[in-house]
């Protein structure tokens, strides 16, 4: 929006082009998101505690989870204002790759935010029926998938790649396209949710996720970068950098109400939101193994759950104290607060390694 205007402003003064850069333009949406975040922060808090929008701790949890009980939840909701002013306030609008990740991430945000109104509602845990959630999130994926296939400008951005191997490229028909991004669009997202259980524990990571995705599009977007770096380059997908961005301040700005002990939880409305935006960025970029490594938090928090299902159904025995992983630990005595920052450590070593495969080709 003010880039448009910006570029009017440019015929009476030649210093508004400096808007044009990205990385200004990034920047601006880091600063932007975080600034909602921080200021909207407190009295969306205070609303959520009058309306007694609280938390509805499951009963099979850890006892040490009772207490959080009523703290506000749906604060996932600020993380998505902030982030949609950020974006439409300093991306280019006549971008499609914008509108693709911005909208599949609101959209994953109202299936979150139906699921936590109905536990509200109701007064438990459940919300949306796993089926009634599935389902929502594989309609919004597939809408995706279809229209990033019918606007596609080139191969490449429905080729899947190989990181490290250059020359590792299979171009997929719609077909198989279609499964891939619900694959990677919903996997995340349930991923995200799943991490989702310790004050902080699944924003951080998310956090630096988002950013890296970000500094993998700004390479990807620029053709000399990409061709450097032996990387798929796509047209137009640097200026979701500037989404990229507003997430990562977003996300901080969050985090300085739901850092240990949290003021607010996320709720669904945030998590699935969250791991859809990570997940289309991935997509986008066209660097969905990366992800599977960078998000190795969630990964091991997914997995561990698919673990202790199959175990317990198979054997009668559980695998983990309790699943997810993150509550393993805990009822090994382990405090909130270690496991939290013990699972950020994990997320910056998968991060870097993730960022590695940028020159490692």
């Amino acid at each position: 929006m003010l880039l448009a205007l910006a570029d009017y402003l440019v015929q009476f003064h030649r210093g508004f082009t400096v808007f044009q850069y990205l990385t200004l333009r990034s920047i601006l949406g880091v600063v932007t998101a975080l600034a909602i975040a921080l200021l909207v922060g407190p009295a969306m808090i205070r609303r959520l505690t009058v309306q007694k929008i609280g938390q509805q701790i499951r009963v099979d949890g850890p006892e040490s989870h009772l207490s959080k009980a009523g703290t506000p939840t749906m604060g996932g909701a600020l993380i998505l204002v902030a982030v949609a002013v950020a974006t439409l306030l300093w991306s280019d609008l006549g971008n499609r790759f914008v509108w693709i990740v911005l909208l599949t991430t609101l959209a994953f945000g109202f299936v979150g935010g139906w699921d936590d109104y109905l536990k509200l509602r109701y007064g438990n845990s459940k919300g949306l029926t796993a089926r009634a959630k599935m389902l929502w999130q594989t309609l919004f994926a597939i809408v995706a998938a279809l229209v990033i296939v019918w606007t596609a400008q080139s191969p490449t951005e429905t080729t899947f790649f190989v990181p490290v191997f250059k020359d590792v490229e299979i171009e997929l028909a719609w077909w198989l396209f279609v499964p891939l991004v619900w694959l990677v669009v919903v996997g995340a997202s349930n991923a995200v949710n799943l991490t989702d259980g310790l004050d902080g524990l699944a924003i951080m990571p998310a956090v630096m996720v988002a950013g890296a995705l970000g500094v993998f599009a700004y390479a990807a977007g620029h053709a000399v970068f990409a061709g450097y770096l032996g990387i798929p380059a796509v047209p137009g997908v640097g200026e979701v950098v500037v989404f990229s961005a507003a997430l990562v301040g977003a996300g901080l700005g969050f985090l300085w109400f739901n850092a240990y002990p949290a003021q607010v939880f996320m709720g669904d409305v945030g998590a699935l939101a969250l791991g859809a935006a990570i997940g289309m960025l991935a997509i986008l970029t066209r660097q969905e193994l990366v992800l599977l490594i960078m998000g190795g938090i969630f990964v091991i928090e997914t997995v561990s759950v698919i673990l202790q299902v199959a175990s317990f159904k198979m054997t009668g025995r559980r695998i983990f104290r309790m699943a997810p992983i993150h509550h393993h630990f805990e009822l090994k005595g382990w405090p909130e607060p270690r496991v939290i920052v013990r699972f950020w450590i994990l997320t910056v070593v998968f991060v870097l390694i993730g960022l590695a495969t940028l020159k490692i080709r």
